[in-house]
């Protein structure tokens, strides 16, 4: 073969090898290029996974997943969809690559109509080149940004779709292609362990606050004195601990065939206000009588109205003694349903605070007994000893009469005889109150409770005088009108 000798390039090779060569030389940098992008991506699936066991909060968790998915395949838009329970449709949406100010003008969040349908009900990976000519396509809502090239992925929790990726548009213009769907798999599969870890961490946090809390409730429940403030301290802890916005405790009224609201908080507490809300009356019957948690709609407990709660859960709560209601907790409209650990732990928290309550129950009727058996013994004593002494005295008084000229004399020991005569009928009087019905506290007890807690906020505390048989003789109407005219003075 002849070498030709080409003076202008100084080159030894004919022209179809020097061709070849340099194809070579170009496909070897390209194949370098890719294989250093490959591993430039590698190495970035590789920082996505490890960051995403950085963190146990399940919401830092989806937004690093959104974030590590938008960053590997280089999409401006990506979105993290969670399946409502049941699967049918999304409860949370996580979105990257949109301002606030942008998402409000949209409006609300996507619940999976449209393609983010498609991939609920057929949860595998799909690649389209333009999503709006899609089939199953339902458009886009005003204001929305337009978005062709899609790539969505599911992600599974132990074998069970937790939630679907979306990402749209990526930066080159180019169509999604199977390396990026391979590394948004991958993706996906490390993300479904790093939330199952992070969900697992948050249902323990949760059943600990739960307990928490009802380890402290039991132990101010068994020092409370007020039963109707111990109710409402249970119910107050139950609206935090279930991020409800409204918490509220029915209670058996009368014999205890009727139910009535008794202690309501929060926000949402208007939702209450209206006495004829019968629904949900019945509903907490319900539950109070089948002693089983229940979880509603707030349309079926408070009707249609804008009372403003989406979800409701009803747990059964006992009040002391034979008593048996209900606890109601709501979450107002847009919020999350209630978690399954709440549905969970909110039964034992109620049986905690129940039993507490019975038990301050009984001390406080063990307490009353003593009181009353000491009553009854000093009633015995007045009766037996002290009012017998007296009409013994006064019988001698009388037989004086018979050795005692007219006069002064007789005078005073018909005096003394009158005065004898009071003093037993009002020792009978106060034996009487004594052995009185124990159905509730007597008006004394009542007017020194209103004084006592209306008062414990000031520097000294008032002295209370009461004089004559005040529980005896005041009739109840009375006694009704008169505490509530304390109450009112204490209050000013």
């Amino acid at each position: 073969m002849d070498i030709v000798n080409d003076g202008d390039k100084g080159s030894i090779f004919p022209d179809s090898a020097a061709s070849r060569i340099e194809d070579l030389l170009r496909q070897f940098v390209s194949r370098a290029h890719e294989l250093l992008e490959t591993q430039e991506r590698m190495r970035g699936l590789l920082s996505a996974v490890v960051s995403l066991a950085e963190d146990l909060d399940l919401e830092a968790v989806l937004d690093r997943v959104v974030n590590s998915a938008r960053d590997l395949v280089r999409a401006k838009y990506a979105a993290l969809g969670v399946l409502a329970p049941g699967g049918a449709a999304l409860s949370h949406f996580v979105t990257v690559g949109m301002s606030e100010e942008l998402a409000r003008e949209i409006g609300p969040r996507p619940t999976g109509h449209g393609v983010l349908g498609l991939l609920i009900r057929d949860p595998h990976p799909i690649r389209l080149h333009d999503l709006g000519t899609h089939s199953d396509s339902a458009g886009f809502p005003d204001h929305h940004p337009p978005m062709k090239t899609f790539l969505g992925v599911p992600i599974r929790v132990r074998d069970e779709v937790f939630g679907n990726l979306y990402l749209t548009e990526k930066v080159d213009g180019e169509d999604f292609n199977a390396e990026d769907e391979d590394l948004v798999v991958a993706l996906a599969a490390a993300a479904g362990v790093a939330i199952e870890n992070a969900r697992l961490f948050d249902d323990t946090a949760r059943r600990q606050r739960w307990l928490v809390s009802s380890m402290e409730v039991t132990g101010k429940l068994l020092d409370s004195a007020d039963l109707d403030k111990a109710v409402e301290m249970v119910a107050q802890r139950s609206l935090v601990l279930s991020d409800a916005s409204l918490a509220a405790v029915v209670k058996p009224w009368g014999t205890g065939s009727e139910l009535v609201w008794s202690t309501v908080v929060g926000p949402a507490k208007g939702a209450v206000d209206d006495a004829g809300q019968a629904a949900a009356v019945v509903l907490a019957a319900e539950v109070a009588t089948s002693g089983k948690a229940l979880v509603a709609r707030g349309s079926d407990v408070f009707g249609d109205g804008d009372h403003g709660i989406q979800q409701v859960l009803l747990v059964p709560f006992g009040h002391g003694g034979q008593e048996q209601g209900a606890l109601l907790l709501g979450r107002a409209e847009g919020a999350a349903d209630f978690h399954a650990v709440d549905v969970e732990m909110a039964p034992v928290y109620c049986a905690y605070a129940s039993l507490a309550l019975q038990v301050a129950h009984a001390h406080r009727l063990r307490e009353e007994l003593l009181v009353f058996t000491d009553r009854d013994r000093i009633a015995r004593d007045l009766h037996d000893v002290v009012i017998q002494r007296l009409f013994a005295a006064g019988l001698s008084l009388q037989g004086l009469r018979r050795f005692t000229p007219p006069g002064g004399a007789q005078e005073k020991i018909g005096q003394i005889t009158s005065e004898l005569d009071d003093t037993i009928a009002a020792l009978r009087s106060t034996i009487y109150s004594l052995n009185e019905a124990r159905t509730q506290d007597s008006l004394s007890v009542r007017l020194v409770r209103v004084v006592q807690e209306g008062t414990g906020s000031l520097a000294s505390a008032p002295r209370v005088e009461l004089l004559g048989p005040i529980d005896t003789a005041v009739p109840p109407d009375v006694a009704d009108q008169a505490l509530a005219v304390l109450t009112e003075g204490v209050s000013n």
